[in-house]
């Protein structure tokens, strides 16, 4: 018998955007469910984010101590307990799953109902035995891996990053498919751990940032031992012996052989709209995703749509930001307005890669004229402290001094971002950079460095030097 439900929100999806709505909602007092067919938490905490950086953080102190002889300490082959490893990942997902629970938000007030939901008509969503009539629905369903028609491919098995954190045994070698950012981290995570690891790109490794920064990444992953091979294309897979697989691959049309024990399918991701029915809704969809104003609402004027199914820019604070933006015309009719201009992105690699604004080609191709101002890490004292002096800080500024882009490269990259971002959002310029006293020594201080090289010109102008001259004089 199907259980009517006439709640005030209906969020379909509960990853970091929907959980957002439902909290933020729930928190005045207003009737929400909440519909997921899979786990809570969604993509970040089950396969993204907190998996992978948890691996990252072993993988990381495995190369810690094969380079502990640079502090003067003797280093050490890591033996690596690749099980043991796989408990460490588990873990730090069990820690955090709690906060996403269906018992959390129950005890909120939210009514989760664990089923596929698919819309019926434009104000109605079946769940299960449920049929949900809500004021305003909001879908954050995501998105899913990618996975390119290579012949073969579905044959010899694959893994994506919804199964790559179930492997409890280390495997010997691992073919990455795909140089983006997430392909990335996990090739140098699996490398420092002990695997041999190749990767293939068809085009170009991390070809969404700035190239000058991802040079460092690059040269840092080949020498950890990472085979990464550009412009080159899968032509097909094929089983090799028991349990391994042989790709075949055309580099420029010369043919190359990688005999592997695994392949990672990391080939980018698309929204997961399979089975909503989004057509009986009225809401307009292509393979990029949901089409929404900028306020973020559908065709459908009584539906919203968030995060990766609204297809923008796929990153977890992205969809808590959009969660974040509609609860203003949820609750207060008030107009949301995503900002994507001041959001920034990090490659979790090591060295880390950290975006946000425009790149210097970018600005180059919308400015006339732009400053672009560098400083590296090795004229910090931090980074000397620690020998972590490889990378760099690098300003794109506009007439002004105006902050148009920043790019960090280098140790704490993604931490650093954060100051620049909201410099970048409060449309701040360099001056107030400039003026800015970080902490010392932090590497914080790299960026005010950057900054302050903007106004060096200046000192060695014939006027500014001849007022100085000036004003010696008077004492």
């Amino acid at each position: 018998m199907t259980k009517l439900l006439t709640p005030d929100i209906c969020v379909i999806g509960a990853g970091a955007g929907g959980l957002t709505v439902a909290a933020g909602a729930a928190a005045f007092g207003v009737p929400v469910v909440l519909v997921e067919k899979g786990r809570m938490g969604g993509d970040c905490l089950n396969f993204g984010c907190v998996p992978s950086k948890a691996l990252i953080a072993a993988a990381s102190l495995a190369a810690e101590m094969r380079g502990a002889g640079r502090f003067g300490i003797a280093s050490v082959e890591p033996d690596v307990d690749f099980r043991a490893v796989h408990r460490h990942v588990q873990s730090a997902i069990a820690a955090i799953a709690p906060n996403d629970s269906a018992e959390r938000f129950g005890a909120m007030g939210v009514q989760v109902i664990a089923a596929e939901a698919r819309f019926r008509d434009r104000r109605t969503v079946l769940a299960g035995e449920h049929e949900i009539r809500a004021r305003r629905f909001v879908i954050a369903t995501g998105s899913r891996p990618i996975v390119p028609p290579i012949p073969g491919l579905g044959e010899v098995g694959y893994l994506t990053n919804e199964t790559v954190f179930d492997l409890t045994r280390r495997p010997s070698h691992l073919l990455v498919i795909g140089g983006g950012p997430a392909g990335l981290e996990l090739a140098q995570a699996h490398r420092r751990l002990g695997c041999q690891v190749t990767v293939v790109e068809a085009a170009t490794p991390l070809a969404g940032e700035d190239p000058e920064l991802a040079a460092f990444v690059l040269r840092a992953l080949r020498a950890d031992g990472v085979d990464i091979r550009t412009e080159t294309s899968v032509v097909r897979v094929e089983p090799r012996g028991r349990s391994g697989v042989r790709a075949l691959l055309d580099s420029g049309g010369t043919a190359q052989i990688v005999d592997a024990s695994h392949i990672l399918v990391a080939a980018g991701r698309r929204p997961a709209l399979d089975g909503l029915d989004l057509d009986k809704a009225g809401i307009r969809h292509d393979e990029r995703g949901i089409r929404v104003g900028d306020g973020l609402r559908t065709s459908n004027r009584w539906v919203y749509a968030i995060g990766d199914a609204a297809g923008g820019p796929q990153f977890t604070h992205v969809a808590g930001h959009h969660g974040g933006q509609v609860l203003r015309p949820l609750l207060f009719r008030l107009s949301a307005r995503a900002n994507h201009a001041a959001m920034p992105r990090v490659t979790f690699t090591r060295p880390e890669l950290a975006q946000v604004g425009l790149t210097e080609a970018q600005a180059r191709a919308v400015h006339r004229r732009i400053a672009v101002l560098r400083w590296p890490y090795g004229e910090n004292d931090r980074a000397q402290a620690e020998r972590a002096t490889e990378g760099l800080v690098k300003l794109i500024a506009g007439p002004g001094g105006r902050i148009l882009g920043v790019g960090i490269v280098g140790a704490g990259a993604g931490e650093l971002i954060g100051t620049w971002q909201l410099a970048l959002s409060k449309d701040m310029r360099l001056k107030d950079m400039a003026a800015w006293v970080p902490p010392y020594p932090t590497l914080s201080e790299i960026g005010k460095r950057a900054a302050i090289s903007y106004f060096a010109p200046q000192a060695r102008r014939p006027s500014v030097r001849r007022l100085v001259r000036l004003l010696r004089r008077f004492g």
